[in-house]
């Protein structure tokens, strides 16, 4: 009969560090016990199973802790007496890491809230965020020169109580962080990284590093289930850390607008997935809309309430009181009242002498930066090379155009037939590259000839020289 290994990670309500207490192990008729137990109506106890590891699985308290049951016989990874979990962890970017670890969270000036706020594209952190296991779930983005982009997921578990803790004690476990846990019935709100980095909710797109797509591409993991969307009753008016949540988002340039339509109302109605859209278009998508995902959550959201619309529910930050100064109304911060009058945080801070963001109250006048004279608006700047045309690619063409082509397709791991370089010139083995692209896009397959065509190159989209 297979025994099963059994622990508990515990977060500590103040600190919110994780640790794990190894219990021993148990038999198969205890697990059948764990399992029915967890079957009950009503029962508080749920059953997550590990997405990739057989035989694992986890079970939701309500206590906030989370209990870990695996077979004596799995690779996966398991605390023993007397020892910690050891201080490592895969930097895996898609769901696929097996045994994940915890680590104990960072400390020093590195992390401290005006460091991190300061950030140039948007605020890494949200005022009084818990921060959970190490902050160190990602990395750079591999394609900066896209849009913006947030994804909304739900964990397919109960809201309220303390499933918060023990939801992103799950996640951990997994290595399926977002960037942002949140829980719509207490309004708690969780980073395990830093929103300018990359997180690792979402499923590689063939080659396609999903999680690292865009200037920023923030990922929100909500506390419920996709068959009850967890809108319904929910009211922004009374959830200050959702209000803050929406704020951070908005700084990072993120639209308020649902490129593919609102997310779908079942799984089977969870077909839209353009991938031009996604590569192209900034805002809100569902878990269910991205290439590559085969999950239908978040669900029928409402699209009213996300992300609505800036600054219409009532409450957080309203316009300037006419005489360069605004009033600090509750639910504000300075990243969402920077936001809202088109300025930076790095501005407010100095012009009010202001040290920690943290600082300001309600009530609180600030005076806000002067608006310059009006000017006519400048043409946007190309984003991409312009196509140089069929013929440009023959031997002999030297050119920066050729090193910027073979560095995009590297980026995309498109780089194989490369012994160096890439470089300027013309080379059989930029074209096999370019074939090996195309051959990998059904709208270009029919013409992989190895020659970059308009809809080869409009796919590629290599940024302006």
């Amino acid at each position: 009969m297979t025994t099963f290994h059994v622990a508990v990670d515990h977060t500590d309500p103040g600190t919110h560090d994780i640790t794990t207490t190894y219990l021993g192990t148990v038999d198969q008729a205890h697990i059948d016990q764990v399992r029915a137990i967890a079957e009950l109506p009503g029962s508080e106890r749920q059953v997550k199973e590990h997405p990739r590891v057989e035989g694992v699985f986890m079970v939701l308290r309500d206590d906030g802790d989370l209990d870990v049951y695996v077979p004596s016989d799995s690779a996966e990874a398991l605390a023993h007496e007397p020892g910690p979990l050891p201080e490592t962890r895969d930097e895996s970017d898609g769901p696929g890491a097996v045994g994940a670890r915890f680590v104990q969270p960072l400390s020093g000036d590195s992390h401290t809230e005006a460091a991190l706020l300061l950030d140039a594209s948007g605020p890494a952190y949200i005022d009084g965020v818990t921060r959970f296991g190490s902050q160190r779930i990602g990395g750079a983005m591999d394609t900066p020169h896209e849009p913006p982009r947030v994804v909304w997921h739900t964990t397919e578990s109960p809201a309220g109580g303390s499933y918060f803790t023990s939801v992103a004690a799950y996640l951990i476990r997994a290595a399926s962080e977002p960037q942002v846990i949140y829980c719509p019935v207490t309004d708690r709100l969780g980073q395990f990284g830093p929103l300018n980095q990359s997180a690792r909710a979402l499923k590689n797109d063939g080659t396609r590093r999903t999680n690292r797509s865009g200037k920023v591409c923030i990922q929100v993991e909500v506390l419920g289930r996709a068959r009850a969307p967890w809108t319904k009753g929910f009211d922004p008016k009374t959830k200050p850390n959702y209000r803050k949540l929406l704020a951070a988002i908005r700084a990072h340039g993120i639209p308020d607008v649902w490129p593919v339509g609102a997310p779908p109302a079942t799984s089977a109605a969870a077909t839209e997935r353009p991938r031009l859209t996604w590569e192209n278009k900034g805002g809100h998508y569902g878990h269910s809309q991205i290439p590559g995902q085969d999950h239908w959550d978040p669900g029928a959201v409402d699209t009213e309430i996300v992300p609505g619309r800036p600054h219409s529910d009532g409450g957080g930050t309203r316009p300037a009181d006419g005489s360069g100064t605004y009033t600090v109304k509750a639910g504000d911060t300075l990243t969402s009242i920077a936001t809202a009058h088109r300025t930076t945080l790095r501005a407010l801070l100095s012009l009010n002498n202001i040290k920690d963001p943290d600082e300001i109250s309600v009530g609180q006048r600030l005076k806000l930066p002067k608006a310059g004279p009006t000017s006519p608006a400048k043409p946007p700047a190309p984003r991409y090379e312009p196509f140089p045309g069929t013929a440009f690619f023959h031997a002999g063409r030297r050119s920066p155009i050729v090193t910027a082509l073979g560095r995009r397709l590297v980026e995309l791991g498109f780089g194989k037939h490369h012994t160096s370089g890439p470089g300027p010139a013309w080379s059989d083995a930029d074209r096999h590259n370019v074939a090996d692209f195309q051959r990998s896009r059904p709208e270009l397959a029919a013409d992989a000839d190895g020659i970059p065509g308009p809809k080869t190159w409009a796919t590629l989209k290599i940024p302006k020289l």
